[in-house]
């Protein structure tokens, strides 16, 4: 499927920028060109872009980013319609205007600022397995499943950058009051009749840097997960 972000194949050329030393802020920047939603989330260096209908996923990538004088540089992790650019990196003119950043066919507006005590990049290494009470540690590899939340928003990720796999995403809005976690799906790339459904959990950050995670799955299913931030 060819998209408005084709353009992010090559390095393009904007409108004047000068040098500019102003910073990415971290948060979500949303867009809607017809009925396509472009959702840019940016948290601890790392970036997540999705485009999705009001009902059907369309398409996700991202990685590690960095954001100097008006370029920003992503190292490509993950990509579901243009596998070629996996690990490789791409460099495009990003220019940042109050709370908006401007590219050459399409701009983002940053939401309304959402801070919580979750906000990061989170990746799971561990879980409880059936009904047991040991959680098995999830060591780490090239597989891996990430969680990116920031201002409000969040995104699964699970993904093998080494072979240039991808096994399904989902995301949305959410919120986190007390041990209470709460999503709002708006997107689903393995189920698009999920998208819609509000999710509740137990949430609880214990030790230092770990998030235990609980409830029932969006089949149903009991959860217990352990998600450490990333550094």
């Amino acid at each position: 499927m060819k998209t408005l972000f084709t353009f992010f194949l090559v390095s393009v050329s904007l409108i004047t920028f000068g040098q500019s030393a102003t910073a990415l802020s971290e948060g979500a920047y949303k867009s809607k060109v017809d009925d396509v939603n472009h959702l840019w989330i940016f948290q601890d260096n790392y970036c997540s872009y999705i485009e999705y209908t009001d009902a059907h996923f369309i398409r996700t990538w991202g990685g590690p980013y960095t954001y100097s004088d008006g370029q920003l540089s992503i190292e490509i992790e993950y990509d579901t319609e243009d596998t070629a650019r996996i690990e490789k990196t791409i460099k495009m003119d990003i220019a940042i205007q109050n709370s908006t950043l401007k590219g050459k066919t399409n701009s983002w507006t940053k939401e309304k600022e959402n801070l919580q005590n979750l906000d990061g990049l989170w990746r799971i290494t561990g879980r409880k397995e059936d009904s047991s009470s040991e959680i098995g540690t999830i060591p780490r590899g090239d597989r891996k499943t990430i969680k990116i939340l920031s201002n409000g928003y969040f995104q699964w990720i699970a993904i093998n950058p080494a072979v240039k796999g991808f096994y399904g995403t989902g995301g949305g809005k959410y919120t986190f009051k007390g041990n209470e976690y709460q999503e709002n799906i708006l997107f689903f790339s393995r189920d698009d009749s999920r998208v819609g459904h509000t999710l509740s959990f137990h949430g609880e950050i214990k030790e230092e840097n770990k998030w235990h995670h609980s409830g029932l799955s969006s089949k149903g299913d009991p959860i217990y997960e352990i998600w450490t931030r990333e550094p």
